[in-house]
């Protein structure tokens, strides 16, 4: 069942239909019931309060320092003895007997005319207002054995010295409550010498996952199932915010089960539940939330994109969330109604959004009547940043991961058009420009070398939007390298047409393209290009995959065809892996792909064409460091030995 579905029933008939009302709607109907407050406090120690956060003031009971300190190692002086001091004139002092290190107290007074030998964070002693440093002086002894300091630059009263409280007065409000402890808090506890400290408790948030196709990562996974990455991101979410996550685990599509599931779960501060199929008299997680009273179910569907589909309740108190299963949905959907909970129950201020201004360098079409969020992309160029629209889907768990921001799309808004100025709120809160930003078209052998500059400490962001899209970016300006493989409609060539005076071509590797298709089959197996696909268009159940318009692939397929359409044509995916995998899993019979990823998927392979994956470069950006970077690892015998490796030629 996709986002946008009501629950059915086996004969597919709606049984229960989402009651979708306004995103603040739904926040305003799940707040009304819960106490946003912190949870309680308890006591830890130091060593267990790193990511905590303060329920109580923090008061200095002492002076930091305690008492008067040396800043270097040198002599104690009174400033006076030292004044118009120099290389040609130098201040001699005579030395007192004792020498000054950090924890002894001093007994001898510095008067007028001495000086003390002191260490670094030695105490001060009586009579001196300075430090000279010890390059600036020399040590010598009289006939009568008197030893005296020769100071060969003048100080003045303070000078290298830290005064008592200086860092910290007693008395002072040094931490102050609701503020999260990192290693430098716990440095400025250890340093007015408490051990433990007052913490608000961490909410304790339940999580289960729901539905017959979840599998446990680490598991086998039959075809049809998926592993279950939302309870591993949300348990991580859970944690980034200072929550405490309890997994308990995916729970099968069986009634009693999810019922003694939440039964028990609510035994925590928060239940979320991700997933969720459609089965018997409709969606089980909805079901078994609705035995909730007090109030319990208080939105079912928002206007939202992702997202829709989110379930709100409320038991007496303790939020129970059914998050939508998809990932991208249920990342959403956490954070624009859990996290400001989880927030509040551990006593932190609610968060802080950043944003920055950008342009939308492609058109976007939205849904009239709901709120849509976009995960874009950001790249610099050099009129401002441009925001890639991400373009997975709400299925994607990637996504999230690859994604700097999003941009909210007004419920009434329908087209948002190319080169529009949009708002930019960041997932992080800066934004860390990369060092090499690819845009284009996918492909292991470009992972590869990524890869590679990732670990030389270079920070690269790919965005794989294909071919077209990449050439077009390097001609805006917007990437330092297109990854390109697109033949020349006109000729039999590949890339070179995509140049112009603002642009150059930088050779990269060869890929051999080829039909791909289930060893065995008959019509494929031991024939050459032409019969195969002879074969295929004669048997009306043969049913190809095709890719998406305007990849380098799509050419190659169109021109193989011609004006014929054979059964799947219609079916464009967006990968290399995704034509293998439709084969593999009979959904399909044969599509054009890349012979790695035929070896890696076992299919069989036909050849077709050895085509050009090559790499244009803005020619205003071909001397910056991350591309300098990227042309060295071109030539790199290293790296070419991994692309051989792969199956690349050179």
């Amino acid at each position: 069942m996709s986002d946008l579905d009501p629950p059915r029933t086996a004969d597919g008939r709606q049984t229960q239909f989402l009651t979708v009302i306004t995103r603040d709607e739904a926040t305003e109907r799940f707040r009304r019931h819960l106490r946003l407050e912190p949870l309680g406090h308890e006591t830890v120690t130091l060593a267990g309060a790193l990511n905590r956060v303060l329920a109580a003031d923090v008061i200095a009971d002492v002076d930091v320092p305690g008492f008067d300190r040396s800043n270097v190692d040198g002599f104690a002086v009174q400033a006076a003895d030292t004044f118009g001091a120099g290389e040609e004139d130098v201040r001699r002092l005579v030395l007192n007997r004792e020498v000054l290190s950090p924890g002894v107290v001093s007994r001898a007074v510095v008067s007028a005319g001495r000086a003390s030998v002191i260490a670094t964070g030695a105490m001060l002693p009586r009579g001196a207002d300075a430090v000279v440093m010890v390059e600036h002086t020399d040590v010598a002894s009289d006939a009568d054995g008197t030893r005296r300091v020769a100071v060969a630059r003048p100080v003045t009263a303070g000078e290298n010295v830290s005064y008592a409280g200086t860092d910290i007065a007693r008395g002072e409000t040094v931490l102050r409550a609701g503020q999260p402890l990192t290693s430098r808090e716990i440095g400025v506890l250890a340093a007015i010498g408490i051990a433990e400290v007052r913490v608000w408790r961490r909410p304790r948030v339940a999580i289960i996952s729901t539905g017959d196709e979840i599998v446990a990562p680490g598991a086998p996974l039959p075809l049809g199932s998926i592993y279950d990455s939302n309870g591993a991101i949300v348990a991580a979410a859970v944690a980034e915010l200072g929550g405490e996550p309890v997994p308990l685990g995916v729970v099968r599509d069986d009634e009693a089960a999810l019922v003694a599931a939440l039964d028990a779960a609510l035994a925590h501060d928060m239940v979320l539940l991700s997933g969720g199929t459609s089965k018997g008299a409709g969606d089980l997680s909805y079901r078994v939330a609705s035995r909730l009273g007090s109030p319990g179910i208080v939105a079912h569907g928002v206007a939202l994109k992702p997202g829709k589909p989110i379930c709100l309740a409320v038991s007496h108190g303790k939020p129970v969330v059914i998050l939508p299963g998809f990932p991208t949905s249920a990342i959403f959907t956490f954070h624009e109604f859990v996290a400001p909970v989880i927030r509040a129950f551990g006593g932190l201020p609610p968060e802080r959004r950043h944003s920055v201004e950008s342009t939308l360098p492609m058109r976007v079409n939205s849904e009239r009547g709901r709120t849509e969020y976009l995960l874009v992309g950001l790249v610099q160029r050099d009129d401002g940043l441009a925001a890639y629209p991400m373009g997975k889907g709400s299925g994607s768990v990637t996504t999230f991961s690859h994604a700097d921001g999003f941009i909210t799309i007004d419920q009434h808004t329908e087209i948002v058009e190319s080169g529009s100025a949009v708002a930019v709120q960041l997932l992080g809160k800066e934004l860390e420009a990369a060092d090499l930003v690819v845009i284009g078209s996918h492909c292991v052998g470009l992972d590869a070398l990524v890869g590679r500059l990732v670990r030389q400490g270079l920070r690269a962001k790919t965005l794989n939007v294909g071919s077209m899209g990449g050439a077009r970016a390097a001609a805006r300006g917007e990437c330092d390298v297109a990854s390109v493989h697109l033949m020349d409609p006109q000729g039999s060539g590949y890339n070179r047409h995509l140049l112009d005076d603002t642009v150059t071509l930088i050779p990269g590797y060869r890929r051999l393209q080829g039909i791909v298709f289930r060893p065995g089959d008959t019509r494929f197996e031991g024939r050459g290009v032409d019969d195969a696909v002879a074969a295929a268009l004669a048997d009306a159940d043969c049913t190809m995959v095709n890719r998406n318009a305007g990849s380098g692939t799509r050419v190659l397929v169109d021109r193989l065809l011609g004006a014929r359409r054979p059964p799947g044509f219609g079916v464009q995916t967006r990968s290399h892996n995704a034509v293998a995998a439709a084969v593999q899993q009979h959904r399909a019979d044969w599509g054009v792909a890349i012979d790695t990823v035929a070896r890696q998927y076992g299919l069989g392979f036909i050849p077709m064409q050895e085509e050009h994956y090559d790499f244009i470069v803005p020619r205003a950006r071909l001397e910056r460091p991350g591309v300098q970077a990227f042309l060295a690892l071109l030539a790199d015998p290293a790296a070419q030995s991994e692309l051989r490796a792969l199956g690349f030629r050179l």
